[in-house]
C-alpha cells in the first residue's frame, strides 16, 4: 500500500454490501479504505488521514449521520474533498452543507457507475490543486522569512553607516574619504537589498501568472541566468575581478528561473562575504552536469554547524535564527526535484553545490 501511487478514497456506509459493491467498482483505479460507521470513519483518519484524498460518506446511518461526519472532516483535514451519497436528505441539512464548503458533489442512491467515476475523478483533481495551493503558502511564508533575513542584515548596516556619519558630521572632525568610503558601503548594501526585493518579486508574479505565463525571468540554460545574475548584482569591480566561471556541460533550467536565481543570489551572497575577510579573494563558479558549483576561499566552516545549516536556521558562525538563507535554498531546491550540499574544508574553503533534478541533467544527452 505504501508503494501505491493512487488516489485514496475513504467510503463510509453502514452496509456491508454497500461498501463492497464501492471497493469492487473504483478499486481497480483508487485505493479504497471502507469503514461501515461515522466514529470508524473518525477512528481512521485519526491514523491516516494524510493518506486519503477523497470521502464519500453516506447520509443516513444508524448511529450518526454522513453530515456530523462531514462537518468534522470540513474541520479537521481540509485537505480531503467530500462528497455525500443519499437516497433522501434533510433539504436544509443538505443546503447548509453544500453552502458552507463541506460537501463537493451529491451522489444519489442507487449509484450510477459512470457519474461516479466522473465526481472522484473531479474530485482528486481538485484535491491535488488545494494540496498545490497549500504548497504554495509554505513556500510563501520560507521565503518570507528569507526575504526578511538577507534584507535586516544590509539594511540595519547602512542605518548603522548612516547614523555614524551624522555623529562624525555634528563633530565636524570626519576626514573625507572616511565619510566617502560609508557611504560606498551604504550605497552597496541598498543595491543589494533592491537586487533582492527585485527577484523575489520577479518570483510571486511568475508564481501567480501561472502555467504558460510570460511573468518574470523566462527559461534559458544556466550559463545565461548566471551571467544575468552577475551583470544585476551589486559587485564592486574587486569583487567582480575575483568571481571566475567556468562552464563545461551547460544545461537548460525551465522550471522556476526565477527561485533559482534567488537562491544563486543568496550563495554568491554569503561566498562575497565569506571570501571578503582573505587578503585575496576568489569565488569560482562552475556549471557543469546539472551542476551549478560555487567554492570561496573563505575560512570555511566548523564541521559540526555544516550538519546543521541545510536543516536548522543556524548561520556559518553559529549564531541561532540567522541562517534562513540556506535552509530556505535547500527547501527551493527540493520543491522542484533537486538538493542543495555544503561541503567544507575548516579554514581552506566552502563549496555550496545546486543539484538539479535529473530529468533536467539529460536534457542535452
Amino acid at each position: 500500500m505504501d508503494n501505491d501511487s493512487r488516489a485514496s478514497v475513504l467510503y463510509v456506509d453502514d452496509e456491508a454490501l454497500a461498501c463492497k459493491y464501492f471497493e469492487r467498482a473504483v478499486g481497480p483505479r483508487y485505493r479504497v479504505l471502507t469503514a461501515q460507521s461515522v466514529d470508524a470513519a473518525l477512528a481512521l483518519l485519526h491514523d491516516d488521514a494524510g493518506q486519503i484524498d477523497v470521502l464519500v460518506t453516506d447520509y443516513r446511518m444508524p448511529d450518526r449521520l454522513g453530515s456530523e461526519l462531514l462537518q468534522e472532516v470540513a474541520q479537521r483535514y481540509p485537505h480531503i474533498v467530500c462528497m455525500l451519497v443519499t437516497a433522501y436528505a434533510d433539504k436544509d441539512v443538505l443546503l447548509e452543507l453544500i453552502n458552507g464548503g463541506a460537501v463537493f458533489r451529491l451522489l444519489e442512491k442507487p449509484l450510477d457507475l459512470p457519474a461516479m467515476q466522473t465526481a472522484l475523478q473531479l474530485a482528486v483533481q481538485t484535491g491535488r490543486e488545494r494540496a498545490a495551493r497549500r504548497q504554495g503558502l509554505v513556500a510563501m511564508e520560507e521565503s518570507l522569512a528569507f526575504l526578511a533575513h538577507e534584507l535586516n542584515t544590509p539594511l540595519a548596516a547602512i542605518a548603522n553607516f548612516a547614523r555614524g556619519i551624522a555623529r562624525r558630521a555634528q563633530a565636524d572632525a570626519a576626514p573625507q574619504a572616511e565619510i566617502g568610503e560609508a557611504a560606498a558601503l551604504m550605497h552597496d548594501n541598498a543595491r543589494y537589498c533592491l537586487s533582492v526585493l527585485a527577484s523575489f518579486i520577479d518570483t510571486v508574479r511568475l508564481a501567480s501568472a501561472g502555467p504558460g505565463m510570460q511573468g518574470g525571468r523566462r527559461a534559458g540554460s544556466a550559463r545565461q541566468l548566471l551571467a544575468a545574475l552577475l551583470d544585476s548584482y551589486p559587485l564592486s569591480t574587486a569583487q567582480r575581478a575575483a568571481i571566475t566561471v567556468d562552464v563545461g556541460d551547460d544545461f537548460s533550467i525551465a522550471e522556476s528561473p526565477n527561485c533559482v536565481a534567488l537562491i544563486l543570489s543568496s550563495v554568491l551572497a554569503n561566498a562575497l562575504r565569506s571570501a571578503g575577510e582573505q587578503a585575496h579573494p576568489a569565488i569560482g563558479i562552475r556549471i557543469d552536469a546539472g551542476r551549478i558549483k560555487v567554492r570561496d576561499n573563505g575560512a570555511g566552516i566548523a564541521p559540526e554547524i555544516v550538519e546543521q545549516l541545510l536543516i536548522d536556521p543556524v548561520s556559518a558562525n553559529g549564531d541561532e535564527g540567522k541562517g534562513w538563507g540556506m535552509v530556505f535554498c535547500h527547501r527551493m531546491m527540493q520543491s522542484f526535484g533537486g538538493n542543495l550540499d555544503i561541503a567544507t574544508e575548516f579554514g581552506t574553503s566552502t563549496t555550496v553545490t545546486l543539484n538539479f533534478p535529473v530529468h533536467i541533467r539529460n536534457e542535452h544527452d
